[in-house]
């Protein structure tokens, strides 16, 4: 059938739609795994643990360890970054061994919450020390290092160009830093992959509008059909 305006749009009914969609067959199990990776990779413990009780489903990992996971994201996202540090280590101390820039990451947000507290000369101290060494070795390094030092030169650092460093965003994103090594030294996804097939969709979405006009799902928090008769 072709779009009743004179497009050359192919028109594909609701009821033919759902015909389509029926004659595609998922397993039950699949979905299941899907829902718990997502759990699991978000650190929601309690409600993995829930899941697998009632679908007997199993995780890939000890639930156990998203609890301990979940911790040194917390202490992050806290400021406790020595703290997470130390939780790391206890989980496994190779984490950081062998990815620098993680440590560099760690490292950094420790001074900038030193800044954040009116610490300055233990700052500097801490800068110094602690990560000039690593600036040394590795140009990207040096330049965080810079532009997070460059904290200290403004009085009101709400309008400095570098003031986002002291957003929860950039506690966040070294949360998330931190979170994905983990993941990936228990030879788990750092990702969920249900976030993944959703832009799948919309974006298989976006190259069908092209070609039909269909039953789109506008809202993915429903998954409703919208009926294209009716639009």
């Amino acid at each position: 059938m072709l779009s009743p305006m004179g497009s050359s749009k192919k028109v594909i009914t609701k009821e033919d739609w759902e015909k389509r969609l029926n004659d595609v067959k998922i397993r039950k199990e699949d979905m299941n795994k899907l829902v718990m990776n997502f759990l699991v990779t978000e650190g929601f413990v309690d409600a993995a643990e829930k899941f697998r009780k009632e679908s007997g489903t199993e995780p890939d990992i000890d639930l156990s360890t998203i609890t301990d996971r979940m911790a040194v994201k917390k202490a992050v996202q806290c400021g406790n970054v020595e703290d997470a540090i130390e939780k790391v280590n206890d989980l496994n101390p190779e984490i950081l061994d062998t990815n620098p820039q993680l440590f560099f990451h760690l490292q950094q947000q420790r001074l900038i919450e030193l800044i954040r507290n009116g610490k300055v000369e233990e700052a500097l101290e801490f800068a110094q020390e602690e990560l000039a060494p690593r600036g040394e070795e590795n140009q990207s390094f040096l330049e965080e290092l810079e532009r997070t030092v460059a904290l200290l030169a403004f009085e009101d650092v709400s309008n400095c160009p570098v003031g986002d460093l002291l957003d929860m965003s950039q506690r966040l994103k070294t949360a998330s830093e931190v979170n994905a090594a983990i993941l990936t030294s228990q030879s788990h996804e750092k990702d969920p992959k249900l976030p993944s097939l959703l832009k799948m969709l919309v974006w298989a979405q976006n190259q069908l509008d092209e070609k039909a006009i269909y039953p789109r799902i506008k809202d993915l928090s429903t998954a409703k059909l919208e009926d294209p008769s009716a639009s």
